[in-house]
């Protein structure tokens, strides 16, 4: 797409000199492809929603399904499950925000589910829960998980992916570059879980998705 001079001045002062910095940066200074460099990220972020969606609800489907094995149905209202929750006085607090959702005005768990922050289900992957929940089930809910790897060490390498893909979530979700990072080493990192998890999921994935077709067309 041709973009005017006049119009490329215009989007640089409606969206603000200190954001257009950091493409100008990685264009030599110049505006006509920095602004064709933020049109391709915006294009990628968008992309990124259909696997960022997918992994999003298949991990916390899989944390719910081993919590439940423990903890019933109920956990969100559950003592026992609270208890063993993180409660630090400053930064991210799981069971505050767990507390939060579970009493709101006629909450069901799928509201619960649905509105609990994602790091609540990266926390949910610590070495806290190895006895309790993932020793025992973690095979159960990723079958297809590589089977020379412990369950400590799927959960582990679970972890460590998740707060990846949670800092390409968040920086999306306010509109903050995402063309600095390794773009296909997030998008593997999402199927490698997925398949991890459902090899159908994964396939579907692969075959809906257009983020490793606009990776290939970065200006």
């Amino acid at each position: 797409m041709t973009i005017s001079a006049e119009n490329i001045v215009e989007i640089q002062r409606i969206l603000s000199e200190p954001r257009f910095a950091t493409y100008l940066q990685n264009c030599n200074g110049s505006r006509e492809n920095a602004c064709n460099l933020y049109q391709w990220n915006l294009k990628l972020s968008s992309a990124f929603i259909v696997p960022l969606h997918l992994i999003e609800v298949s991990i916390r489907n899989a944390a719910v399904e081993c919590i439940e094995k423990v903890h019933t149905s109920n956990w969100p209202w559950t003592e026992g499950f609270i208890r063993r929750l993180p409660n630090p006085k400053k930064g991210y607090n799981p069971t505050r925000n767990l507390k939060e959702v579970a009493r709101m005005h006629n909450p069901t768990m799928g509201k619960v589910v649905a509105e609990l922050k994602f790091v609540f289900w990266e926390k949910m992957f610590t070495a806290r829960y190895d006895d309790a929940l993932w020793n025992k089930h973690i095979r159960i809910v990723f079958p297809n998980a590589p089977v020379e790897m412990t369950p400590a060490q799927i959960r582990e390498e679970i972890h460590m992916d998740i707060s990846e893909i949670r800092k390409l979530r968040n920086r999306i979700a306010h509109h903050e570059p995402i063309f600095l990072r390794g773009n296909r080493d997030d998008y593997d990192r999402i199927y490698k879980l997925l398949n991890w998890r459902s090899k159908a999921v994964a396939e579907w994935m692969s075959e809906i998705q257009t983020v490793t077709g606009l990776i290939l067309e970065r200006p």
